[in-house]
């Protein structure tokens, strides 16, 4: 559960006093990933990253829209979060070592458990990754995707025709017009892809998952506060499902005599002053956008297009 932390006062202006000044958050995201970042016939934002996004927006503004949205290519993401062109990164991004390390980023709490896998065409008449000896594989550069694949064929003693194309969208238009016999990402951008397709049915996703991908938000490196926020706004998500709360019960909730509930929802003040923001942070987050659970049932969850069961995002 969030927990009280005394923080001294903070030296210097940092992202929140820079979003505050600007009255919104700018934000990174996937831009054509149904289900986790892309926005609908309307215009409106939707996705389990772009909710969590909301869920930041709540915790420092009291609303879940103060967001403007740049779609980036997994080769732009960090570039944009380097130069400020952005404030915080959602899009689908595998926390890695040499990314933590070398590009500048912290990451914080990771909000989807993923693994990488392969989608055919059903008529290709392969059942396992295994016999893909020889194939063309579709991949976007400069990801953990593109690594992992070339170390799967090699250890299989397989051979593959990589087709790099940089952009998601372009790369699913490329897979469905049959320039590759496959096309490989995480599983859940494979489901995403899958139920844009033209005929969804004509494809399926192979059983082989080659990899952990715990996909996180990122901050830029030094700005400990900022990075603070964003990792307590996916976890206030995460924490009132298991503390049962949600954007129908939450109102009642602030009644609770329950010590847990009563500091996460800052009838006993605390969490709010930790992180320099206003006691109800974590009331805001799920009135306005609800708990992990609402977020994951909505965009991904079995009674999607996707047809995602929790699994490993299940609370542990």
């Amino acid at each position: 559960c969030i927990t009280v932390v005394a923080m001294t006062s903070f030296a210097m202006a940092g992202t929140l006093e820079d979003v505050k000044a600007k009255g919104y958050i700018q934000v990174g995201v996937n831009g054509s990933l149904f289900g986790f970042g892309k926005a609908d016939e309307k215009g409106v934002w939707r996705g389990l990253d772009v909710d969590c996004a909301r869920a930041v927006s709540a915790a420092v503004f009291g609303s879940p829209d103060k967001l403007k949205f740049t779609p980036l290519t997994a080769k732009t993401r960090f570039t944009a979060l380097q130069s400020k062109e952005i404030d915080m990164l959602f899009r689908n991004c595998t926390q890695t070592l040499s990314r933590d390390t070398s590009l500048g980023l912290d990451f914080a709490v990771v909000n989807y458990y993923d693994g990488q896998g392969f989608l055919i065409r059903k008529d290709l008449g392969v059942k396992s990754a295994t016999e893909l000896d020889g194939a063309s594989v579709c991949v976007l550069p400069g990801t953990t995707t593109e690594q992992n694949v070339a170390d799967y064929f090699r250890s299989n003693g397989m051979k593959m025709n990589p087709v790099v194309i940089e952009n998601t969208a372009e790369l699913a238009k490329a897979f469905f017009a049959g320039r590759c016999d496959c096309l490989t990402s995480d599983a859940s951008q494979l489901a995403g892809t899958r139920a844009v397709a033209p005929n969804p049915k004509d494809y399926m996703i192979l059983p082989e998952i080659i990899s952990e991908e715990p996909l996180a938000p990122a901050v830029r490196h030094g700005d400990n506060q900022w990075k603070d926020i964003v990792n307590y706004a996916v976890l206030a998500l995460i924490n009132a499902e298991y503390l049962g709360i949600d954007s129908k019960n939450v109102d009642a909730m602030l009644k609770s005599k329950n010590p847990k509930i009563q500091r996460f929802l800052g009838v006993t003040p605390g969490n709010g002053k930790a992180l320099g923001l206003d006691e109800k942070f974590a009331y805001n987050i799920v009135k306005t956008v609800g708990n992990y659970s609402e977020v994951f049932e909505r965009n991904v969850g079995p009674k999607t297009a996707l047809g995602i069961e929790r699994g490993y995002n299940a609370l542990w």
